[in-house]
């Protein structure tokens, strides 16, 4: 029998691309997406579609039982810089939708449950360099803390009642198919889109502020790849850590003037350099790469590549 697979949250920056994806592996007709409106016409058109609250235990309890749902992907999600303009409702949203696909799990509704945990979960008084699996985490965002109190739910709920969740920490996502998403790592999309647009881009980073970045494409690889991998092989239950490149915006405009040479970077730092701040620069995700085999694709020149060859496309 075919795993029928629920995507919560389909119509963001992750879950459009990860429905397209997984309905090319299983078929559009076992991968069910789901949102809370028809906004995303392409994705409603393109397979079945269900309007799902992510903080509504019936509304989703009810869908998982229509369609004989086995595995559910939960993307909703209030990002770093959106929640905090709006810290209770990023609280609310975050800690209620996971804990709706757990009891899912938990009663048996479901057997299998990924959740993207950040790097948002790591602080100012993380080790910035390399920063390891296992380490201080004092995240001081709303959205970084309630991926990390989610990690120690997701633990909690596999240790305690066997439930099978899976997690990365994703770090910053480049992508053309989608806009920015209010993440605080939204300029490494957003500089393509000015670049190409108007030949120049106002930063609301540091020049030299580094970050963990990733291309879409290895995004969506890892995320199938740890949820297709054997169960024994899945040895850490609160999330791993993931990582392509690291770079700053400076690097990035530099790769952009390669291929556009009178482009202009200036920079304006605001709140958002605040939260940077408090992130690694780099990561090590040997872990990932040890258990499940992850491994990336894109370095910073591809990444730049692909992103002003799509974009001037569409």
């Amino acid at each position: 029998m075919s795993s029928k697979i629920l995507i919560v949250g389909a119509a963001g920056q992750i879950g459009s691309e990860l429905t397209t994806k997984l309905r090319s592996i299983y078929g559009k007709d076992n991968v069910i997406a789901s949102d809370i409106n028809y906004n995303n016409t392409e994705l409603v058109n393109s397979g079945i579609f269900e309007i799902v609250d992510a903080k509504d235990y019936v509304s989703l309890k009810v869908c998982c039982e229509k369609y004989n749902i086995d595995t559910i992907y939960l993307m909703a999600a209030m990002l770093s810089a959106t929640g905090e303009k709006y810290p209770m409702k990023a609280w609310d949203l975050n800690m209620e939708s996971l804990f709706n696909v757990l009891n899912l799990a938990k009663a048996k509704f479901v057997n299998k449950i990924f959740w993207p945990s950040s790097i948002a979960v790591f602080g100012p008084t993380t080790p910035k360099e390399n920063t390891p699996q296992y380490t201080i985490m004092e995240p001081n965002t709303v959205y970084g803390m309630t991926k990390q109190v989610g990690e120690r739910w997701c633990q909690y709920y596999n240790e305690k009642y066997n439930v099978d969740v899976r997690s990365i920490r994703y770090p910053g996502i480049i992508s053309w198919k989608t806009l920015p998403g209010g993440g605080t790592t939204d300029y490494a999309i957003d500089i393509y889109h000015k670049a190409l647009a108007e030949g120049k881009y106002n930063c609301f980073l540091t020049e030299d502020t580094e970050l963990p970045m990733m291309f879409m494409d290895d995004a969506i690889e890892a995320t199938v790849s740890i949820m297709s991998a054997n169960s024994d092989s899945i040895k850490i239950r609160s999330s791993y850590n993931l990582s392509a490149v690291s770079y700053t915006p400076k690097q990035v405009a530099d790769s952009i003037k390669k291929h556009i040479p009178d482009f202009k970077i200036s920079y304006t730092p605001d709140f958002r350099q605040d939260i940077a701040n408090g992130w690694p620069k780099s990561i090590d995700d040997t872990e990932a790469r040890n258990d499940w085999n992850w491994n990336h694709s894109f370095d910073l020149k591809l990444i730049t590549n692909e992103m002003l060859k799509q974009l001037a496309k569409n």
